[in-house]
């Protein structure tokens, strides 16, 4: 099976009154349209996870990030690829996360993460998240 080796941003902030959130963003194109998912992509050959993360974010959102620790690495079978997905904590240091690839975006307090219909291998960090939220 076909390895598909990516990074995810989980871009903390804190609302108005002082609740941490996160950055969640709605799929615009491909075989999981619509899917939320947190942004990020592929890893390119000679990149680290992190240097990649910066890269897509940049690419995506047109916003530099501040690439955090690790949260965990995510293993998931799609039917037809593997995902390796390496989920790092991230702020953003400059930009106003501007949507040139997906179709909509939320901040989603803790108790707001199930409000979303998330994608597979994305739903498995989402009660890491509750936790350490």
């Amino acid at each position: 099976m076909k390895i598909v080796r990516v990074v995810a941003a989980i871009i903390k902030a804190r609302n108005a009154g002082g609740e941490p959130m996160i950055f969640a963003t709605q799929r615009g194109y491909g075989e999981f349209k619509d899917g939320w998912e947190f942004p990020g992509g592929k890893i390119e050959e000679g990149e680290t996870p992190q240097e990649a993360l910066v890269r897509e974010i940049r690419e995506e959102l047109e916003t530099e990030i501040a690439v955090g620790g690790l949260i965990d690495t995510v293993e998931y079978d799609y039917p037809t690829f593997h995902l390796s997905m390496d989920c790092f904590w991230a702020e953003v240091v400059s930009g106003d996360l501007v949507l040139r690839e997906h179709e909509a975006a939320r901040w989603l307090t803790r108790d707001q993460l199930d409000s979303v219909e998330w994608l597979p291998a994305d739903i498995t960090l989402v009660d890491k998240l509750r936790e350490a939220l």
